[in-house]
């Protein structure tokens, strides 16, 4: 068994699950808990396995109805927590690693005794892979607190974590739907360091069936509420609940094309 696991969430989606795998290089040293949150199909398992040419094996967790991400990553992180593996690292189905991902951020952890969580810079593509924007993050902890407020400084498939937090701030909340990364990370900048890698380490794919799609309105809201939460007056939490208005009301073609015009 490795010290390093990924958790990958999946619901209706093996050929995204697929690419995510493929993606993985063979160098690469962890294992991989898939789990199944009530899909209308079960995995090929064989061909899953076989998609993963990674060091290390593959586990599968099937629910047995559709309970959302929130429910599906706690079981994970149940599961991983009892195997005491060291490190977790996440991905989406349809997202996938560049470069050497996971080696390159369990070094940084294990260098850096004093980050509990870091993330990356990130490459966001159609359904189709046609290239989008590139979405860079602050590195230091600093400033990720600050700007935080605004936007969460984390994409949630590009992250790596010490499973010792989860003994201080406990699972994911649950209480706010599709904004559980959201409310996880303040979760653990309230009690930890955290940082981004000034690289891209990952591929990610806006797709207008995702979560941040279909459920948008309702995750601008329960950002609200996160920021309300851990709410202080100053300039970035003000700021902050202005832009989580405007994305509850801003049509997401519009958002993308004006990301488009920023980020390029």
């Amino acid at each position: 068994m490795n010290n390093l696991v990924l958790l990958i969430p999946h619901y209706n989606n093996p050929k995204g699950l697929l690419a995510s795998l493929r993606s993985i290089g063979r160098n690469e040293e962890l294992d991989v808990v898939i789990v199944d949150d009530g899909s209308d199909n079960k995995l090929d398992e064989t061909e899953t396995k076989k998609a993963f040419q990674g060091i290390g094996s593959v586990l599968f967790i099937y629910l047995a109805q559709n309970r959302g991400i929130e429910i599906a990553l706690n079981k994970g992180l149940e599961c991983i927590i009892k195997k005491k593996y060291t490190y977790t690292a996440r991905l989406d189905c349809g997202d996938v690693c560049v470069l050497n991902r996971f080696h390159l951020q369990k070094h940084f952890l294990e260098e850096q005794s004093n980050i509990s969580l870091v993330g990356s810079n990130v490459k966001f593509v159609d359904t189709n892979g046609v290239y989008l924007y590139t979405l860079k993050v602050p590195e230091k902890d600093k400033l990720i607190r600050k700007r935080m407020y605004v936007n969460a400084m984390h994409i949630h498939p590009s992250i790596m974590f010490r499973n010792t937090i989860f003994s201080k701030i406990g699972l994911y909340p649950i209480e706010y739907q599709a904004a559980e990364d959201y409310a996880f990370f303040f979760n653990v900048m309230n009690s930890f360091k955290v940082a981004n890698i000034n690289k891209v380490l990952v591929q990610c794919e806006i797709n207008p069936k995702g979560i941040s799609t279909l459920m948008r309105k309702k995750q601008a809201k329960n950002r609200i509420k996160i920021i309300l939460k851990n709410f202080y007056l100053g300039l970035y939490p003000i700021y902050g609940l202005l832009r989580s208005l405007l994305l509850y009301i801003i049509p997401l073609s519009i958002l993308i094309k004006i990301k488009k015009i920023v980020k390029n």
